[in-house]
């Protein structure tokens, strides 16, 4: 029995990256074998045995096989005949086929070295295209090494693009594509993802709503870059700029969905585009079954960006109501996610990337000021809700426009704000 560290762990520390898990590939070895040595057996599909020290998973090589269409339509077979070059070959990136002996010995039978010094992310075999979720993760692998000057090879680009057009990707289901989607939203360059997808035909099949952005245009003087496809990426690249929550970088990607269902003869203007757009984000929550705290913090971004933008010329009785509809007074956390992401948007315009945003820091201001106002005693003794609520409201709204009265004579008007 031989034992090989595989996959990232390897790939990583040739890239002089930190590596954060270590994956095992036990060749000639058996079942029975690992049991008597003390691992114990997690996998579900195929067997997977934790180290009973290091507690690190250790998989008996297999090989797969396609019997049905789909990423579940594989039967596996593994034993101790199996090798570690035909293992390695069921992999989906030369660079993730790369195997460690105990000695520091390299096994890299695909050229995944040569491809970590150029810099591409090129498929094994032809048997990349059996599994669909394949897609996603290349796409997901080209926004982690965008930073290091990754780009997808030609050949495997075009392989992603004729499994689109089989229909191999229809086949993804909503779990799948989430988990992939929210693990490439933590990468450093996540609207990589979305290019990549869109290049090979995935984004139209998977996120047909993102897809529509494309060749929409907007008016000029408020968007430079025209393209609402366009401005979207970039307001999702200055949203992982300005936070690291996922949500935050979700809720900016999504925040114009609307935007792509306006008709031609309206462009370029996009009235009422933020309503179609929480239409469109509830939908999508439902498709893929996203988590609740995704979906509200997405459809609250859409729903009151333009105002947001606009904060300044509103009234502090509108200020107060857009920040009781967004619950802001009990979520205050959420209302900072919320603004986080109209900053981005305002930042994701073509040579307006490092304007000032001080609608942020006003608006977070307004929130405190509000919620620092509570019932009197003598509102309270009074047992009438509809009065304390009216008081309530009265008060607040005279805070906020003190505060926006100060706010005035010490804050130089901002920039136009995109709509």
């Amino acid at each position: 029995m031989q034992v090989y560290l595989v996959g990232g762990a390897v790939r990583d520390a040739l890239l002089g990256v930190a590596v954060k898990e270590r994956d095992w590939v036990v060749v000639g070895g058996t079942r029975e074998e690992l049991l008597r040595l003390g691992y114990r057996e997690v996998g579900r599909d195929f067997p997977v045995f934790l180290h009973p020290r290091t507690h690190e998973e250790h998989a008996l090589a297999r090989l797969e096989r396609k019997v049905s269409a789909g990423y579940r339509g594989f039967t596996v077979e593994f034993g101790p005949e199996v090798t570690l070059e035909e293992d390695l070959a069921r992999r989906d990136l030369t660079i993730n086929a790369i195997a460690q002996a105990a000695d520091g010995t390299l096994f890299d039978p695909y050229g995944g070295r040569r491809d970590l010094e150029s810099r591409v992310l090129r498929h094994v075999s032809a048997a990349f295209a059996e599994d669909p979720v394949r897609v996603l993760r290349v796409a997901r692998f080209a926004a982690r090494f965008a930073p290091l000057g990754f780009q997808v090879a030609p050949e495997t680009l075009a392989l992603m693009r004729a499994m689109v057009e089989q229909k191999e990707v229809d086949a993804l289901v909503a779990e799948r594509v989430w988990q992939e989607t929210e693990k490439a939203l933590r990468e450093p360059e996540a609207s990589e993802f979305f290019r990549v997808l869109r290049a090979c035909g995935a984004l139209r099949v998977i996120y047909p709503e993102i897809d529509a952005l494309f060749g929409v245009p907007q008016p000029v003087q408020w968007h430079p870059e025209i393209d609402t496809g366009v401005h979207t990426l970039m307001v999702l690249e200055q949203a992982a700029l300005l936070s690291s929550d996922t949500r935050v970088r979700f809720a900016a990607l999504l925040h114009d969905l609307g935007k792509g269902t306006t008709p031609r003869e309206q462009w370029p203007s996009h009235r009422g585009h933020e309503e179609r757009s929480v239409a469109l984000i509830e939908a999508l929550a439902q498709r893929l079954r996203l988590p609740g705290d995704y979906r509200d913090l997405a459809v609250i971004v859409a729903r009151y960006h333009g105002n947001v933008h606009r904060a300044f010329e509103l009234r502090p009785k509108t200020v107060l109501e857009i920040i009781e509809r967004a619950d802001a007074l009990r979520r205050p956390e959420r209302f900072t996610q919320a603004l986080l992401a109209c900053e981005a948007d305002s930042r994701g315009r073509a040579g307006l990337e490092l304007v000032p945003y001080p609608q942020r820091e006003y608006l977070q201001a307004a929130r405190a000021a509000a919620a620092a106002i509570k019932p009197l005693p003598e509102d309270i003794a009074t047992g009438d809700g509809a009065k304390i609520a009216q008081h309530l409201q009265r008060r607040r709204t005279q805070a906020i426009a003190e505060l926006t009265n100060e706010h005035a004579r010490t804050v130089p008007s901002p920039p136009n704000a995109a709509p």
